[in-house]
């Protein structure tokens, strides 16, 4: 099967003539939706069956549905979902019970995930929430210790799993000293590599094994103080395949984002040479689609060999009570069913 080595958005509701013929011609290996192509779940569900059927295959089809403020789907049609912070809070006071809610809450979002055909969830993020950090982050972390953090995301990943839905582990190797939003402009970390290891980057150890990843756009001074994550060599090998070791997929994060340099052609080479498997284009637009495609190789090597073994993650997930279940989070985390 011929698919090519990027991930891409689309501009609305439905899809575009313009869009199919790009889809068939340019076979990206996945798609990801943002709240421009979500009005009901109808429409939601038959746009995904749609573009799968233009790619010939059951395509991954990603989204971020964190809960809290990243979440793509909303009310009326979607329940609201807590933001992590919430699962942080829960731990201090009892970790077993927190650990529990976390899993029931993702358990809950792949059932509405899986329901319209999505089966990527851009969760967990295992990014550390601290004084120096932008407030991008914030409440979307589950706390400012790596053990913490690393245990909730488990737990987290775990319920999407078992809901059939996959994993992304986010924003490796760690966002949370970031000082500026990497949507507009480029963080720079000066932090030490010690303190970095210490912290940041070790609460992703304990998730290496997760099936995909995304990365950060900073830069992390005392390692590569010329280029982020995203688009460096050496924090690619030395800290998320050598200290994190990490296994899985890693995909950067959108190349449209304020913090890269240079046009989309060339953060996705520059992407692609720092080792990411995989590059994420999320805008929708097509004067930078077709140049992103242009630079995305055929998936295979290794990058085939991750892809195919996260794909293989996607079960068919177990019948549950999910109207049981949500009452149970509800109580949980003391918000009304």
């Amino acid at each position: 099967m011929r698919v090519r080595a990027f991930i891409t958005g689309l501009a609305g509701p439905e899809l575009l003539d313009q869009e199919r013929a790009f889809l068939k011609e340019a076979a990206p290996w996945g798609l990801i939706l943002f709240a421009r192509n979500v009005q009901t779940p109808q429409q939601v569900k038959a746009l995904v069956e749609e573009a799968r059927a233009v790619l010939g295959w059951r395509a991954p089809v990603l989204i971020d549905q964190e809960g809290g403020r990243v979440q793509r789907l909303r009310p009326p049609h979607w329940r609201e979902y807590p933001p992590a912070e919430v699962f942080g809070r829960l731990y201090g006071e009892d970790p077993a019970g927190a650990l529990a809610a976390t899993r029931l809450n993702s358990r809950l979002i792949a059932a509405d995930l899986a329901e319209l055909g999505i089966d990527v969830d851009c969760l967990p993020v295992a990014d550390l929430r601290l004084p120096e950090g932008h407030g991008i982050i914030g409440n979307r972390a589950y706390g400012d210790t790596p053990d913490v953090v690393a245990a909730l995301a488990r737990a987290a990943a775990e319920g999407l799993l078992e809901g059939g839905v996959l994993p992304v582990l986010k924003h490796i190797p760690g966002h949370g000293r970031a000082p500026v939003d990497s949507h507009e402009r480029l963080p720079r970390v000066e932090a030490p590599r010690d303190v970095l290891e210490r912290t940041d980057f070790a609460a992703f150890r304990p998730l290496a094994d997760l099936p995909l990843a995304m990365t950060a756009h900073v830069v992390y001074a005392a390692i590569d103080p010329d280029h982020p994550a995203t688009t460096s060599r050496i924090v690619m090998d030395e800290v998320v395949r050598g200290f994190i070791g990490f296994s899985g997929l890693v995909m950067s994060d959108d190349l449209s984002m304020g913090a890269l340099a240079g046009t989309v052609a060339e953060r996705a080479a520059a992407a692609l040479a720092a080792g990411c498997d995989m590059l994420l284009h999320c805008n929708g637009r097509m004067d930078e689609m077709i140049p992103v495609a242009a630079e995305a190789p055929l998936l295979d090597g290794r990058a085939a060999t991750r892809a195919a073994s996260a794909l293989g993650a996607r079960i068919a997930p177990a019948a549950l009570d999910l109207d049981a279940m949500r009452r149970e989070l509800a109580t949980r985390v003391d918000k009304p069913a």
